[in-house]
């Protein structure tokens, strides 16, 4: 199970699909550069895309609305 939970996201983004693009963009920017916001124990996911679903919650990515 991914946490986030992607409902809990959803409600600061407003669609899945700018959720996916969002979370897609981040996890290849830390794949490619290993650049975290948080501290490496606060994140429950090992893995880029998890991390990047935490970041999202947490309010550590700004999501500007055209």
């Amino acid at each position: 199970m991914i946490y986030p939970s992607i409902d809990k996201i959803l409600n600061t983004v407003g669609s899945k699909y700018i959720l996916v693009h969002i979370a897609s963009i981040r996890s290849k920017q830390m794949q490619e550069t290993g650049h975290i916001q948080m501290k490496e124990n606060e994140y429950k996911s090992k893995k880029e895309l998890g991390r990047a679903l935490e970041e999202v919650e947490k309010g550590l990515i700004n999501i500007e609305k055209n």
